[in-house]
């Protein structure tokens, strides 16, 4: 059997996809690209698509992954093709390697988030971003289905900035844009909970709901405040001469990278 790890983005109207409606269209996607998937054993049988730390519904992303495993062997590159063909513009399958390493969902140690925010000074979200990395700890509450849950929204920020947006909406009126690098933990810090520890510690209230997109998510460098490609471990891991669902190729011949599209 042959596993391939995938990355698909969440992009424009699609955001507002709950993750149960990408898992249905993934599937709708899986049978029109006739890809031979395995599937679990038992009286209902499932594909066996793995899905790892899938942003909130209504957030958009540039890095969501996934891994399915294949009952026959494909080459990659046409896999991804095939794939994102058979889904809607706004999912799409950017990246795709075959897994040759093992525990990737302990490499999505942390992601990178943009919030947008639309009719804030950015002078104004500067000085809150200056009071939420000064405070020790920034309590802030959320409901959850066991009831309202308070924790700690600060201890999980390793970087927040605020920039501003105006090279990008000349006379549309003041935008601040957040970049923010939160790591994984327990319970997971979220960027609408960082939002309500803004508007805590310096009363910071954005006049319309933020627009939310994760950049970024994996391997967390905790010197640089940086994250790395979590796909990049089973590229460096591929053989020299990679083989296809057709054989080796030929001396000689011309290789297709894997993740190609």
């Amino acid at each position: 059997m042959q596993r391939i790890r995938l990355r698909y983005t969440k992009r424009g109207r699609l955001r507002f996809t709950s993750h149960r409606d990408f898992q249905r269209a993934f599937e709708r996607a899986l049978r029109r690209a006739e890809v031979p998937m395995a599937y679990s054993a038992g009286f209902t049988p499932h594909p066996k698509v793995s899905y790892a730390n899938a942003a909130p519904t209504g957030t958009g992303s540039e890095a969501e992954y996934l891994e399915i495993q294949l009952a026959e062997v494909r080459e990659v590159g046409q896999l991804r093709k095939l794939l994102d063909e058979s889904l809607p513009a706004g999912l799409d399958i950017t990246d795709a390697v075959e897994a040759r390493t093992s525990s990737f969902a302990e490499r999505l140690e942390a992601s990178v988030w943009e919030l947008r925010l639309d009719g804030v000074e950015p002078a104004d979200a500067e000085r809150a971003v200056a009071a939420f990395l000064a405070a020790e700890q920034v309590d802030v509450q959320r409901r959850t289905k066991n009831g309202l849950r308070t924790f700690d929204a600060r201890g999980a920020v390793v970087r927040l900035e605020a920039l501003d947006a105006a090279a990008d909406r000349p006379g549309d009126g003041p935008c601040a844009i957040l970049r923010l690098v939160v790591r994984h933990a327990t319970p997971a810090v979220r960027p609408d909970d960082v939002l309500s520890g803004l508007r805590a510690t310096a009363d910071l209230a954005p006049p319309v709901p933020a627009a939310v997109t994760r950049l970024a998510q994996g391997l967390l460098d905790e010197e640089s405040g940086t994250v790395t490609d979590p796909l990049a471990p089973d590229r460096d891991a591929a053989p020299a001469f990679p083989t296809t669902a057709a054989g080796p190729s030929p001396a000689g011949g011309a290789q297709v990278p894997e993740g190609s599209a």
